[in-house]
């Protein structure tokens, strides 16, 4: 009787000490708050429709930008990420969803879309994302940068129409995070207006 008792005593001891070792597993902590930001919803009343069809690519970013992790800029010399706190999605990925419901927001297209999804294109639009960042260097409270170089390549050809280089800088309200990330909101719309209304024009010279 007290081998059985032994027998089923283990297990159970077992049990318990696995329970304690996986509640201090790295990584079990509480999740990140997630941010998102908005597509842009208003343009030029006087921009034209056009007939062909838009791939956007996913942005180019240097790789303290290919995350979704939001960075905050102590020093020119250095990159630092906000704790606790991340976008829904890596910024490059995010930028693009946002650029092509911008472009769906106009009416003006025939059709945008990933290029994985198959879509024949009229033309590329090539992203490049430079500057996602919210700038400590002048003050404890930030300034966001958004800049994005586009090309413009007419298909079939891969023959570049145009590029231009987009930018805006908003000051933050306060240091809150959620201050910081409207101005992220702000800057990125203004940057994806221009983005929109320059492609949709040609691409003529900003």
């Amino acid at each position: 009787m007290r081998r059985i008792t032994l027998l089923l005593f283990v297990p159970l001891a077992a049990g318990l000490i696995l329970a304690g070792c996986i509640g201090k597993l790295p990584g079990s902590g509480a999740p990140p708050k997630l941010y998102d930001l908005t597509p842009k919803s208003t343009f030029d009343p006087n921009l034209p429709s056009v007939n062909w069809q838009l791939i956007v690519q996913e942005p180019v970013a240097a790789a303290n930008i290919d995350t979704s992790r939001i960075i905050a800029r102590q020093t020119p010399l250095t990159v630092e990420y906000y704790k606790g706190v991340a976008w829904v999605d890596r910024a490059p990925r995010m930028v693009q969803t946002l650029i092509i419901e911008s472009f769906e927001r106009t009416n003006k297209i025939v059709s945008v879309g990933r290029e994985a999804i198959g879509l024949r294109a009229d033309y590329i639009l090539k992203p490049d994302l430079r500057e996602f960042e919210a700038d400590y260097t002048k003050g404890s409270v930030p300034s966001v940068l958004v800049r994005l170089n586009v090309k413009l390549i007419k298909m079939p050809e891969r023959t570049i129409v145009s590029n231009a280089t987009f930018e805006h800088r908003v000051e933050s309200e306060s240091a809150s995070m959620d201050s910081i990330v409207a101005a992220y909101n702000e800057a990125l719309d203004k940057v994806l207006r221009r983005t929109v209304e320059w492609t949709l024009r040609g691409g003529p010279p900003s």
